[in-house]
Parts: structure tokens; C-alpha cells; sequence
């Protein structure tokens, strides 16, 4: 494949960008903000890499109007942003911030003002820590909660995108949060990242159906995290590994939103921590669940980071070893793999949906810097950025439904418990001035999405 291979894509396809709230605003404590599960958790000891946290960030919420016209400089035709559910209802019920409302209808409008198409997540893991204190998402009461959240921001702000998505990533959400205590609220505890991970989905569910009502006209899925696994070899040990690791990270997330239940294996995997395929009056799995989380959505959306091989190791915790599948060069240890997007395309068209496909997360960090005559030069992004837009193209031509790719992330950003240590950005950010620099690899981007419209190579 070559470079052009985008440009084989349908005219219509959605090239952007995409942020998260919690990530670039800063302002935690103004506009009438309230306490989210990370403001509370970047001030526990070594919880974040130099005990950074995102008070201030990328001052997104003073410079959102410059940040918007460097991204329509750069071409860019649509953005994917997420609300902050603590700086809209900062005591997780009740009637919505105004201050808050106005900041992002204004943010919202800003973008159609300057040809961006917005594509909006009302939740990117910044719970209020009211919620929190009662229970959080192990607590059945937090999806209804977000169920009236979301409806509140469907008639305040929903006439100004046609594009939402309810959740971003539950599986982050529930076991980083909750089981492997890396994420907030920094919890381990495998029994609640299960309810959690349940409930996130029937938050999903409760928030469509509120869209629904409010604003039929309105596009909505929910956004999962899928990686690619395979076998580091054809042992059984090794085959049974990554059955069981597919149905903790991709099967317990896809399949209820896309078949309408917990698939056996899932039911095996989890049952002890009270996840059942039936529904009872008083258990995990409510009457009437299933039915929710499986309404039918508009799209589907996607991140994808990380190939993987698993290998079955008694010695390491839980007998499971995860292997990156090289090249690794990104400063995370990920892969550059571009075929690993193309097969997670092509199965979740395959084995779950018919709908639309948006790619709505896809990056790698490198170790970008200034050079002394003030450019940011990042070629590994550039090659990564070819490499799966091109993947992308395989899979259209393979013949998924793909309509959308978002390159994460527009700015470097706090990247949650790595804090500043990690740039995603095709825009380089320097933290204490704040001065935004685009990267070679925003530049091409630019180029690519623009030659896109003729079949040039960029």
C-alpha cells in the first residue's frame, strides 16, 4: 500500500481529530466546575508519573478559540471533544451548570463557525466525585444518574451536533479503575470493575434512549477500546490464554451492546463476580437491561492501540504474559502494526455490526522536542499515521463500513497516570508557556486529507 491509499476511501469520509475534556481544559476549579474522580486521584501519593496532575493541562478552556482556529489552518474537517459530566452537573444530578452549558455551546457553535464538524462523547472517565462518594459505577444508581445527565445535555446542547457518543472506553473505565487501580478512582478489585463495567454499558443504554426521545434526529453510539490478539503459539495453553483475554478486553464489552447478551464464555469468565446471561429481580443483570444496552445505535466506534500475542506463563500474575508485537518504537512500548487495525476493522464488521464504523481513537507517542530552529519533527508519527490510514483503506476494500478515522490525539495533552510524560499530539504543546506547535505530522495530515478529495499522493 501507498500513501495515496486513502485516497481510494469514499469523498465522504470523516477525516479528524479528537481531544478528551478532563485531558486539555484545565480550569478545574472555575466556571463553576465541581471535583471529578481524577482531581481527587492525581492528589494520591505516586498515583501519577512526577505527581503531575491537570489543573491546568493544555488551558484548553482560556484558549479554545485559538485551538480551534489552528485546527481549521490545518484543515481539519471534523473533532471529536468530550463534555466534562463534573464541569456541566458538578454534583452528578440535578439541573445543569449553566456556566457550563455556555462554555460548550459556545465551543460546539465555534467549531461550525469554522467548518468542523463536532463529534461529541458525553463521558471520558471524569465522574463528579459526588457519584463517587455514593458509590460510583459499582453503584446501579450511577448509570441512572448519567441516564439524566445525558438527557439534560440532549435538550440543552443536542441541536448543535448530530454526532454523540455516550461512552468512551468502559473497559478503561471499570478495570483500570477498579481492578488494576491504575486509572481512577484507583480501586483493585476485580468484583467491582464487573458491576462497574455493567453499569457503564446501562449508562450507555439509559443515555441512548434519552437521545432518542429528545433528539431522534441525533447519530449516537458508544465507543470501545478493541485490540488485537492472537496466540504467541498454537499450544492449547497458549489458544486458551487468548480466548480468555479477548473475552475480559473486547467480548464482555461488544457483545451486549451488539448481540443483546452476555455470551457464555463471558458468563464463565465473570459469573462469580455476579455478571449472569439471565435477568433477576435483584441481581447485577435487571429486567430490562439487556434491552437497553442493546437498543440499536447509529454507528460504531472504535479505538484501537495495541497488537498483541499472548502466551499462558504460571510465573506472572494471573498465568498470563501480553507480548507487544513489533516493532515497538513508541515511547509506550506499543506497536506500529498497521495490520492489527485492518483485522480488528474487518471482525467487529464480521462478527458484530453491520453499522457504520468510526476509528475514533488511533495514535502513538514518540519523543518529540523542539529542534533549535523551533520545529517539532516527527517522522515515526508521520509513517504510523500512513501506515493505519492505509490499514483503513484495506479494510473499506475488504468491505467493512468504514466512514471515519480520528487521529488521537490534536494537542499533547495530561495523559492520565503518565502525566506529561507521553505526547500524542500532532501539535506540540509547551506546558509553561503554552505555546502550540504544529508537528511534521500535523502538517501532514493537512496534506493527506486534503489530497484525499483529488487521489494525489500527499
Amino acid at each position: 500500500m501507498t500513501d495515496n491509499d486513502g485516497a481510494r476511501l469514499p469523498a465522504g469520509f470523516v477525516w479528524g481529530v479528537a481531544t478528551a475534556a478532563y485531558q486539555i481544559e484545565g480550569a478545574v476549579a472555575e466556571g463553576g466546575r465541581g471535583p471529578s474522580i481524577w482531581d481527587t486521584f492525581v492528589r494520591q501519593p505516586d498515583a501519577i508519573f512526577h505527581g503531575d496532575d491537570a489543573d491546568r493541562a493544555c488551558d484548553h478552556y482560556h484558549r479554545w478559540e485559538s485551538d480551534l482556529d489552528l485546527m481549521a489552518e490545518l484543515g481539519i474537517p471534523a473533532y471529536r471533544l468530550s463534555l466534562s459530566w463534573a464541569r456541566l452537573q458538578p454534583a452528578g444530578s440535578g439541573p445543569l451548570n449553566p456556566e457550563g452549558v455556555e462554555f460548550y455551546r459556545t465551543l460546539i457553535a465555534g467549531c461550525r463557525a469554522r467548518g468542523i464538524e463536532p463529534y461529541v462523547t458525553l463521558y471520558h472517565w471524569d465522574l463528579p466525585q459526588p457519584l463517587q462518594d455514593a458509590g460510583g459505577w459499582p453503584d446501579r444508581a450511577t448509570a441512572q444518574r448519567f441516564g439524566e445527565y445525558a438527557a439534560l445535555v440532549a435538550d440543552e446542547l443536542g441541536d448543535l451536533a448530530e454526532y454523540w457518543i455516550t461512552i468512551n472506553e468502559p473497559w478503561c473505565a471499570a478495570f483500570l479503575g477498579h481492578a488494576w487501580g491504575m486509572q481512577a478512582p484507583g480501586h483493585a478489585d476485580e468484583t467491582e470493575a464487573v458491576r462497574a463495567a455493567h453499569h457503564l454499558l446501562l449508562a450507555h443504554g439509559l443515555a441512548l434512549a434519552g437521545f432518542r426521545q429528545r433528539r431522534p434526529a441525533a447519530k449516537v453510539g458508544i465507543t470501545n477500546i478493541v485490540s488485537n490478539l492472537a496466540p504467541v503459539t498454537d499450544s492449547p495453553a497458549d489458544v486458551r490464554a487468548t480466548a480468555t483475554v479477548d473475552v475480559r478486553m473486547n467480548r464482555l464489552f461488544l457483545e451486549p451492546v451488539y448481540r443483546g447478551r452476555y455470551g457464555a464464555e463471558v458468563v464463565a469468565e465473570f459469573g462469580g463476580h455476579g455478571l449472569t446471561d439471565d435477568e433477576t429481580g435483584d441481581g447485577l443483570v435487571r429486567p430490562g437491561d439487556l434491552a437497553l444496552i442493546a437498543a440499536p445505535t447509529d454507528f460504531v466506534g472504535i479505538n484501537h492501540y495495541t497488537n498483541t500475542r499472548i502466551q499462558h506463563d504460571p510465573a506472572v500474575a494471573g498465568g498470563v504474559r501480553m507480548i507487544q508485537v513489533a516493532p515497538t518504537p513508541t515511547t509506550f512500548g506499543w506497536s506500529d502494526t498497521p495490520d492489527a487495525l485492518r483485522e480488528v476493522l474487518l471482525r467487529v464488521a464480521r462478527d458484530y455490526s453491520p453499522l457504520p464504523i468510526y476509528v475514533t481513537e488511533n495514535g502513538a507517542t514518540f519523543a518529540d522536542y523542539p529542534t533549535p530552529d523551533g520545529e517539532v519533527r516527527d517522522p515515526e508519527r508521520v509513517r504510523y499515521l500512513a501506515g493505519y490510514t492505509a490499514a483503513v483503506a484495506e479494510a473499506v476494500a475488504a468491505g467493512a463500513d468504514v466512514r471515519g478515522y480520528f487521529a488521537w490525539s490534536f494537542l499533547d495533552n495530561f495523559e492520565w497516570s503518565h502525566g506529561y510524560s507521553k505526547r500524542f499530539g500532532l501539535v506540540y504543546v509547551d506546558y509553561p508557556s503554552q505555546r502550540r506547535i504544529p508537528k511534521q505530522s500535523a502538517y501532514w495530515y493537512r496534506d493527506f486529507i486534503a489530497h484525499h478529495r483529488t487521489g494525489r499522493n500527499p
